[in-house]
């Protein structure tokens, strides 16, 4: 009992990363959120093992393809979340601690004012992008009830993200892990319960989402209410402070777009695959799961030096934030490196996790190996982004990730689909085309940078918790 309690209220968890060793400040932060985001992806993978091989090919197409809609919704606010993060975080290193109060409270209210806004803009949009995204007949239909749903209940999402961005900020990656986890095992067996037991199809597993979701919610504002650490919320404190508000919109909004617009350029990419039938909208499904499985390494990393950055300009030791970055980018692809042999050599056992039908295993394992090769070339894109943003410059990587992920990739499909050839692999390729350019471009900016022209915060001042 004495450790549940010191999980919701002990300060030991906070983690000041402006003192003692890079690599091991950035592998403790790093690991606990990566294994934390391999259970968040558990969300909709084990919808779409669940459909895949309880309820219909269908079923599993539309839930495997309702994933960039879901993410451009989910991008706009952890972009958002994000820039909050980076001011808790520059605060924090500065030990200015009442600042840090005001933009944690600052940040609650934010939330709360758009999980009404996000939740009518999810339900509104869902049958437009489903045509769009160019679903019929009963993929469209089951797609559609999974989606109403998942949006109607998208609450427990948005607090969790902005909860654990809260606790991340202060260096605490363990107790937003804990709770994944337990949301994660509720979500498969509310999964197998309501789809096998009571035959309820994809309104089944989509309520089984919502459910394990508001768990997590609820056990992450438990924490922040609770707690004895400078994050601690009061509820009478939640308000907009608009010094905290602007600061978090200058960081957060180019974020956000980036996030957010690269998500539904995937819409674009995932319209000319549908025209290929079923079984290649199986394939890509089953691709796509694992393809967010091979990022998590590096995306985990890029957040851990965006942690770290933002509370080492904080204090203003840009060399150490800097150390920092590089450690996280070795990391990375060492990590990467090892997740992508692994996968070519595993390749038709991952895709018949989710789907054990001869041609979808087949098209998923070709989509596997020529793209997973590349994927070390998005380390670099990934952590030094996330390194800028903790500099408080969202702007750069923001207009760089467009113009890769966007602008170029619907140019290249274009290209592609009506001058060269419109087969399924060259358009497949457009991936890891955008993620070549995109790192490029980033490594070029990052070396010419000026670290302190974004900083957050004038001043540090030095105040005990």
């Amino acid at each position: 009992m004495e450790r549940v309690r010191r999980i919701f209220r002990g300060r030991e968890h906070d983690i000041d990363m402006t003192e003692g060793s890079v690599f091991w400040h950035i592998l403790t932060f790093a690991l606990p959120l990566l294994v934390g985001n391999i259970f968040q992806q558990m969300y909709n993978m084990v919808d779409t093992w669940v459909v895949g091989n309880f309820v219909s090919p269908e079923a599993f197409a539309a839930v495997g393809n309702v994933g960039p809609i879901i993410n451009t919704l989910i991008g706009l606010f952890s972009g958002l979340a994000s820039g909050a993060g980076v001011v808790i975080s520059q605060y924090y290193g500065a030990r200015d601690y009442k600042k840090v109060h005001d933009a944690v409270h600052t940040s609650i209210m934010l939330t709360v004012i758009l999980t009404v806004v996000m939740t009518a803009i999810g339900i509104a949009m869902t049958p437009w992008m489903l045509e769009f995204m160019k679903m019929e007949g009963i993929v469209f239909e089951e797609a559609k009830e999974y989606l109403t749903i998942y949006f109607a209940g998208m609450i427990g999402l948005l607090f969790y993200n902005m909860g654990s961005g809260i606790l991340r900020a202060v260096g605490d990656s363990k107790r937003p892990f804990y709770f994944l986890l337990v949301s994660a095992v509720t979500n498969t067996v509310l999964d197998l319960v309501f789809v096998i037991n009571f035959g309820m199809g994809v309104a089944g597993v989509a309520y089984a989402t919502i459910i394990a979701q508001a768990l997590s919610a609820a056990l992450t504002m438990a924490t922040l209410f609770r707690t004895h650490s400078c994050v601690r919320v009061i509820l009478r404190d939640i308000r907009i402070h608009m010094e905290m508000l602007k600061k978090t919109i200058r960081v957060g909004i180019p974020a956000a777009l980036q996030m957010a617009v690269t998500a539904f350029s995937n819409v674009f990419v995932q319209s000319y695959i549908n025209q290929f039938g079923t079984y290649y909208m199986g394939g890509w499904t089953a691709y796509s799961k694992i393809d967010q499985l091979i990022f998590l390494p590096m995306q985990s990393l890029a957040l851990a030096a965006t942690t770290f950055v933002g509370q080492n300009l904080g204090k203003g030791q840009v060399t150490r934030a800097k150390n920092g970055t590089r450690t996280a980018l070795a990391m990375a692809v060492g990590i990467t490196v090892i997740v992508a042999i692994l996968v070519l050599l595993t390749a038709p056992y991952l895709v018949e996790f989710f789907n054990d039908q001869p041609d979808v295993v087949e098209i998923g394992a070709m989509f596997l190996r020529w793209l997973t090769p590349f994927y070390m070339f998005s380390c670099i894109n990934q952590v030094y982004s996330g390194a800028l943003r903790g500099a408080g410059d969202s702007r750069a990587p923001m207009i760089i990730m467009l113009g890769s992920f966007v602008v170029f990739r619907q140019v290249y499909l274009y290209v592609v689909s009506n001058f060269i050839s419109n087969t399924i692999l060259p358009l497949a390729m457009s991936y890891p085309a955008g993620w070549l350019l995109c790192s490029v471009l980033t490594l070029v900016y990052y070396r010419r940078v000026d670290w302190n022209r974004n900083r957050l915060v004038d001043e540090t001042p030095i105040a005990e918790a």
